[in-house]
């Protein structure tokens, strides 16, 4: 059978193709055959990792804080089991109802009720949102025993910040909460730790300070998961590292004592070992509780804080500026004697002194006679003041305020420190575009007009004089991480013996002679003796007519327009070992208010820590002081 021409070309046409065919079927069998070979041979250990990781997840686990402790290891903050109840959308078919049954249990407001709703609506349905927090035993207890009866409800126990000792540590310590939209914006890199649900980070004092010490390092569970990312099981868990733990100077026992010896007051209390500038107790009243903000405040008992009048929310000891008074007239008497003025020398005091057409009045209405400057510091005689401020003028008296501290901040490791403020006739100029006026002089020489102090830094000013002129800085921290702060080698601020040993007597006549302003709140015990200085700061002007008619007496006007109570003070006399400041708002006087809270401190920390003279100490108001740790 012959095949024509038609069909031949035809039949090559067909056998080329099919050769065309198969050639392009093997080409693309040895392209499948080596992509197979290259994922499934070459590739094979990255894919088996992608695949493990569709497979496990990886979620970070917050690490313990670390605890924060007192000088002698006694815990003041911690953190403690947070017994909590859990819901899981999914699991309920209504999640109104449920929440509605568990309000029977554990109460829940209307607010806490919205946000508990907003958690859900933003969250998957398998991932639990956090309903109740910080349940009591019989509480939590309720929960586990009506759970059949709450579709989704999963109680659970977590871990919590704990402030066993509450408000009297707040202003200290501070408070941890909720990471917000600012802190993450604020935050240095990535830290995917911060966005954990209910991670908490410092947010004021210490904690603040020291929250990336404190935080940690975080752990991790390794965690199989369904192609939904709801958890299957646990395959690995590591915990982290806690953190570190951050020793304190404080004494927590004379930081109660002075907390209870303050409560109802709106003041503050400071006191200082002299030598290192550790902070042996700091107290602001009133204050707040710090576990109420761990938790969450309500509304209304925010607002009540923001309202009232005695600002439990401010750090007094820190931010509260108040004329200091009375107490600055030693910063004046030794201004006095550096300038040469002979502290012997008498000026005669017959109840005010007389500036051009103005008078100025002494707190003694029928003055105090001729007195010198022990006499002045002792009798807290305003109008010898007044004369040696005019004679000296307001720059050396400045400057010998910044020496001993005033108008100026240490670092201190709390946040909030101000600086106060040490007027000049240049700051004048600048801040308010006025000349310097000679009666603000005169007004300086007793701690009053634009002059401002801290109750720190009022301690710290008494510190300095009590250790002979060195220029201690206040530290509340002693070891961070096991590893101990070092304290700073203080300078000598550049002062004479003489002026030092003055002003030292005349603290000491203050208290321990009779005829002293605080006389009465003296400390009797031998080897206790303590030197210090009243101070009553006024917050209101007394015009002309008030004076014919009669001063009104501070329990005559409101609080508000009381006069401030301060006092200042060193002890033991004979062995300065610490330093002190107290300040009460609207408490009157210092001799009345003040003085007695500073001696019965003063009296508890000398009896905690005994301090005895030694042969061959320097001379008061002399020498180097002694190094402490």
């Amino acid at each position: 059978m012959q095949i024509s021409g038609r069909d031949s070309n035809r039949y090559q046409t067909f056998t080329r193709r099919a050769a065309l065919l198969a050639g392009a079927q093997g080409v693309a069998f040895v392209v499948l055959a080596g992509r197979m070979y290259y994922l499934q041979v070459l590739k094979t250990d990255q894919y088996r990792m992608l695949a493990e990781e569709n497979r496990v997840s990886m979620r970070l686990l917050a690490p313990l804080r670390g605890n924060i402790v007192d000088r002698f290891g006694r815990i003041l903050a911690s953190n403690r089991q947070n017994y909590r109840a859990m819901l899981i959308s999914e699991q309920t078919p209504d999640v109104e109802a449920t929440l509605t049954r568990f309000s029977n249990i554990v109460e829940i407001d209307e607010y806490t009720r919205k946000r508990i709703l907003r958690d859900i609506s933003r969250s998957p349905r398998f991932m639990p949102v956090t309903v109740a927090e910080d349940l009591s035993w019989d509480e939590f207890a309720q929960v586990n025993i009506n759970e059949p009866d709450l579709p989704g409800i999963v109680p659970d126990v977590g871990e919590t910040r704990d402030y066993p000792y509450g408000e009297e540590l707040a202003h200290i310590l501070g408070y941890v909460a909720a990471v917000s939209e600012k802190d993450l914006a604020s935050a240095e890199g990535d830290q995917p730790v911060l966005k954990l649900p209910g991670f908490r980070i410092g947010k004021e004092g210490i904690e603040k300070t020291y929250d990336k010490e404190l935080r940690g390092v975080p752990g991790s569970s390794h965690v199989e998961v369904n192609a939904y990312g709801r958890v299957i099981r646990e395959l690995s868990k590591d915990p982290g590292t806690p953190g570190s733990e951050v020793v304190l100077t404080l004494d927590m026992d004379i930081q109660r004592f002075a907390w209870d010896r303050l409560k109802g007051e709106s003041a503050s209390a400071v006191v200082l070992d002299i030598h290192s500038g550790d902070v042996i107790s700091f107290v602001s009243a009133p204050a707040y509780d710090p576990n109420q903000f761990n938790m969450g405040y309500g509304t209304a008992e925010y607002k009540a804080l923001l309202e009232s009048p005695y600002l439990p929310l401010m750090n007094k000891g820190l931010a509260g500026m108040y004329p200091p008074g009375s107490t600055f007239k030693m910063v004046v008497g030794m201004a006095a004697v550096e300038a040469g003025i002979d502290p012997a020398n008498r000026v005669f005091c017959p109840g005010h002194y007389s500036l051009g057409s103005h008078d100025f009045h002494c707190w003694k209405k029928g003055g105090h006679g001729a007195v010198n400057l022990h006499d002045a510091i002792k009798h807290s005689c305003d109008v010898y003041f007044y004369d040696t401020a005019k004679r000296i003028g307001i720059e050396a008296i400045a400057d010998m305020a910044r020496r001993f501290g005033l108008g100026e901040t240490y670092g201190f490791e709390v946040p909030g420190e101000k600086a106060g403020l040490v007027p000049t006739p240049g700051w004048k100029r600048a801040v308010k575009g006025e000349v310097w006026h000679q009666g603000e002089t005169v007004i300086a020489g007793i701690g009053q007009g634009y002059l401002l102090a801290t109750p720190l830094q009022l301690a710290v000013m008494t510190a300095r004089i009590a250790n002979g002129g060195y220029a201690i800085e206040p530290r509340i921290t002693r070891a961070v991480g096991g590893s101990l702060v070092p304290v700073k080698e203080p300078k000598f601020i550049g002062v004479s013996e003489d002026a030092l040993r003055v002003v030292m007597a005349g603290m000491n006549g203050v208290s321990n002679e009779i005829g002293g302003t605080a006389y009465r709140s003296r400390i009797a015990e031998p080897g206790m003796e303590l030197a210090g200085k009243t101070g009553t700061a006024q917050v209101r002007r007394i015009s002309r007519a008030e004076r014919l008619s009669g001063v009104l007496k501070n329990e005559d006007l409101e609080w508000r327009q009381r006069d401030h109570a301060l006092f200042v003070c060193f002890a033991p006399y004979d062995a300065p070992r610490y330093a002190m400041s107290v300040v009460i708002e609207h408490g009157g006087s210092g001799s009345g208010a003040a003085a007695p809270v500073a001696r019965d401190i003063m009296h508890e920390v000398l009896k905690r820590n005994p301090v005895r003279p030694q042969a061959g100490n320097p001379p008061r108001g002399a020498g180097r002081p002694a190094r402490t740790g």
